[in-house]
């Protein structure tokens, strides 16, 4: 059978090679102004209905084709494994019949839509009519529950009741939350939102106009569905925050179990705010730090194991918390220790706890200034994770004042979520910025009574006042009810300093989803002339996200949020009081949020990392002195297009726990091993890390092809424990549970305490000594012990030689399960462009089409070294761990 599936699979991938070599390419000749290079990929394929059809997977054998060539990646690469995004259909096409005489779509052979409107009421029509046809089923799974994302519903995840396919029916009123975005759009935007309404009810004529004509009984779509759709894409990529109340427990928890000296300072060394190593995208100082000024009076404790999650399908009043006061909806985790973060794809999670979110999108942006042809170079996309049908849509679009290429949200295509103009191109990573707070209602009864956790009345600006009530409509057939203050759904309930109080969660981007999209159509018709322009228009972008921006002569980047100006008396990682005295003041303007052209070494690298120093992004969030971003390193002094995506497609297959592995060895190295077999093993890491440590299955054999991943993956989260475990002791599970010890924030843990202990240049030490207390010999010999335990569990399995040792490499498939398709895990974006923009100095005009099929053929140079050419790199090494 793996014969079979391997043969199958060759033969695929011959297939669509095949299909690619029949491709005019157009060449580019010394001499002659190089040509844009723009060529995207998206799996595992464009089309995303059922039955599925040769769209539905085609695209899946170029993107994995990529992977095994790890950093070694040329441009005949490129050209072979990228589709091109130059604004012309691919090989053979089919027109697709309308019934509307100014909107044409033509479908390629991998079949993207290129759609052409005489007016924009007909490009927008087109769109909606792709929508339909493309991700009709999508739409079916997903227009009830982007509502449940516009309510804000606790503890009810939107993307993930798409992605598991369960019903939810809006009730009334959050229909109408909804309804009233319409006003807002044009009463903010005037003529601008008028248009942009046009527009959305356009695209859903089209949406229903193909429902109609092909039998489907789906109802017709609206303009409310275009807003909750937006809303939907915000809910789980654009916001971030909201965490404070685990926050404020797990400190609790430290101090009565530590001390409250030392359980305070372990929980500042554990929250990871404010690291002055953590590397940044941009190296200017922006200010949005952890306190808002003067000393913290505002922000509430909250007691250990006291959180107790609201489940708004409870059978209890929705108009009191009472819901979140019964034992019945009391998780294990939330009774017992901080709760870790959620799948993003749970359809429910503890509503008191972490909201579900996701990232691992990134951006590899060169200036021209850097790039060895003078031109603007990008390797960029966001990882959406990888489902069936996919929540984006690969499409062309062409009309009065647009020419645009990109991915659209299915029933927001009309504007691209990411894409490229004739003139730049653009990409967007999660930032997961503080837009939510949680606030402490202080409960209270209208008779003066000792409130209780079941109490209907919470104090507000001195007066005791009810909760009200919101029906939000029914899941799977089951009512949705909960209370609501003046900030927010009540999300739990707790005690703080023993008095009972409820917890609610305000969002900055409540009720104001589809202005969003205000962005999105400025950048798909071109208003994205400098980069000045390009901030302003990222700035109406409400949700949180790190753009870039690549243009001609110059790249950008913005982060953007609606992102609150606080009370003073605030420690930002913790719950507010609710009483009144602690309210918002306004937003942060353009300016206050981290951008800029550049950097000093004409690098614009961003993988979901901290924007820039002194920006702390949510209380969710933590960013220590290691990150992946790190990665994307040994970039030449001069960079081509294939050396940028090289160094992608290496980190992508590079163990993110790599970096650290060198400041452990050279602890281990100052004394003994134990054993033999532990000294092989710590020496056969040393290579692999030197490697750039592989987690590859080259062959596809559905192994890994060296030892190093089954090594590593079994060692790193004891030597993390034996690091941390002499200060947190019997808490060290509860913090695995809030940060992760396998996480990021377990790698700077480690990272910044043994390069503490070696003596190294540390800034921004830890308050306390973990690993042996402090002891250099004594944290040697309890990393020592835990190699040596986990390599004799291995041999008693695998056998005495440690460079065979094997286990199954990791796979990756498409969630819900609709296709059986896998393929090799690879840490890439989901959707990716590939973008080489020529110099304006080559008189490429904004009205001109690029050529960007085939750029350096392969009768050209390749340049092709993947990065590690004869030009030395000026990022070779790992920073402070060099």
């Amino acid at each position: 059978m793996k014969n079979r599936r391997a043969g199958l699979i060759a033969v695929t991938v011959v297939l669509a090679l095949v299909l690619l070599a029949c491709r005019p390419i157009d060449r580019w000749h010394p001499g002659s102004p190089p040509p844009d290079r723009a060529r995207y990929i998206l799996p595992p394929g464009n089309y995303g209905g059922l039955p599925t059809t040769n769209n539905s997977t085609d695209q899946l054998p170029l993107y994995d084709g990529l992977t095994p060539l790890r950093g070694n990646v040329t441009d005949a690469d490129i050209d072979r494994y990228f589709l091109p995004e130059n604004f012309k259909p691919i090989g053979a096409t089919r027109d697709e019949p309308t019934g509307r005489s100014g909107t044409t779509i033509t479908y390629d052979s991998y079949g993207v839509p290129h759609v052409t409107g005489r007016t924009r009421a007909d490009l927008a029509f087109g769109a909606g009519w792709v929508t339909a046809r493309d991700r009709g089923l999508l739409l079916q799974l997903g227009r009830g529950p982007a509502r449940a994302a516009v309510a804000d519903i606790p503890g009810i995840n939107a993307f993930g009741l798409v992605t598991s396919g369960q019903s939810f029916v809006p009730s009334a009123a959050t229909e109408q939350l909804v309804t009233d975005q319409v006003g807002l759009i044009k009463r903010t935007y005037g003529a601008r939102g008028d248009e942009m309404v046009a527009d959305m009810q356009a695209e859903a004529d089209g949406m229903t106009a193909y429902f109609q004509t092909h039998g489907n009984t789906q109802p017709p779509a609206t303009v409310n569905d275009v807003i909750a759709v937006t809303a939907f894409i915000g809910s789980i990529f654009g916001a971030g925050g909201g965490a404070e109340a685990s926050n404020a427990e797990f400190l609790s928890r430290l101090q009565n179990h530590l001390g409250a000296d030392t359980g305070r300072k372990a929980w500042e060394d554990a929250m990871l705010f404010n690291d002055p190593e953590a590397p940044t995208t941009l190296k200017q100082t922006f200010n949005y730090g952890i306190f808002t000024g003067g000393p913290v009076t505002g922000s509430a404790a909250i007691d250990e194991g006291s959180i107790t999650s609201l489940d708004p399908t409870a059978p209890a009043s929705a108009a009191t918390p009472s819901a979140a006061a019964a034992p019945a909806t009391v998780s294990a985790a939330s009774a017992a220790e901080p709760t870790a973060a959620p799948s993003p794809d749970s359809p429910t999670y503890p509503a008191a706890g972490k909201v579900p979110f996701k990232q691992a999108s990134n951006f590899l942006v060169v200036d021209p200034q850097r790039s060895a042809t003078g031109n603007t170079l990008a390797v960029m996309g966001p990882q959406l994770g990888y489902y069936y049908p996919e929540i984006v849509e690969q499409i062309h679009l062409s009309g009065p004042g647009i020419e645009a290429q990109g991915v659209g949200i299915p029933a927001a295509m009309m504007y691209m979520l990411i894409g490229r103009t004739p003139d730049y191109a653009w990409s967007l990573t999660s930032a997961n910025h503080d837009v939510r707070d949680v606030f402490v209602e202080q409960l209270c009864n209208p008779d003066g009574s000792a409130a209780t956790r079941a109490s209907d009345h919470y104090l507000y600006q001195g007066v005791c006042r009810s909760f009200d009530a919101f029906d939000a409509g029914l899941l799977n057939g089951t009512p949705v009810r909960y209370p609501v203050s003046v900030h927010g759904p009540v999300i739990g309930t707790a005690t703080s300093n023993g008095r009972p109080v409820a917890l609610t969660r305000k969002r900055s981007t409540f009720g104001r989803d589809g202005l969003n999209l205000m962005a999105l159509k400025d950048m798909t018709e071109g208003k994205a002339t400098s980069p000045d322009r390009f901030f302003d228009i990222a700035n109406e972008f409400n949700f949180t996200f790190n753009w870039a921006y690549a243009g001609r002569g110059t790249t950008a980047y913005f982060s953007s949020g609606l992102l609150p100006r606080r009370a003073p008396g605030l420690d930002r990682r913790l719950p507010t009081l609710g009483t009144g005295q602690y309210e918002w003041n306004g937003f942060l303007n353009e300016w206050e949020h981290p951008h800029g052209t550049g950097t000093p070494d004409g690098l614009l690298l961003n993988w979901n990392n901290q924007s820039a120093p002194g920006f702390m992004h949510g209380d969710d969030d933590p960013y220590g002195s290691v990150h992946r971003v790190e990665l994307f390193n040994q970039f030449p002094r001069r960079v081509t297009l294939a050396n940028d995506v090289s160094v992608m497609n290496r980190a992508a297959t590079e163990d993110v726990r790599a970096p650290v592995w060198p400041v452990i060895s050279q602890v281990l190295h100052g004394g003994h091993a134990p054993s033999p077999l532990a000294a092989q093993v710590v020496s056969m890491l040393d290579d692999w890390v030197r490697r750039d440590a592989p987690v590859l299955d080259a062959d596809n054999s559905g192994q890994y092809d060296e030892a190093g991943p089954t090594v590593m993956n079994a060692l790193w989260n004891p030597i993390a424990d034996a690091v941390m475990r002499p200060v947190f002791g019997d808490q060290t599970a509860a913090l695995d549970s809030i940060r992760g010890l396998g996480s990021l924030s377990g790698e700077s843990y480690v990272d910044k305490d043994l390069r503490t202990l070696l003596n190294g240049p540390v800034q921004g030490k830890f308050n306390l000594r973990y690993c042996g207390l402090g002891s250099l010999d004594a944290c040697r010999a309890s990393l020592w012990a835990v190699v040596d335990q986990v390599a004799s569990g291995l041999a008693a399995t695998q056998g005495p030689d440690p460079t065979v040792w094997q286990s199954p490499a990791r796979r990756s498939g498409f969630t819900p399960g609709l296709i059986p398709d896998q393929f090799r895990l690879t840490n890439r974006p989901t959707f990716q462009q590939v973008i080489e923009l020529a110099s304006p100095r080559f008189g490429h005009g904004s009205d001109q089409p690029d050529h960007g099929s085939g750029g350096h053929g392969s009768d050209q140079p390749d340049h092709g070294s993947g990065g590690h050419g004869s030009d030395q790199p000026d990022h070779g090494g790992r920073g402070h761990r060099s």
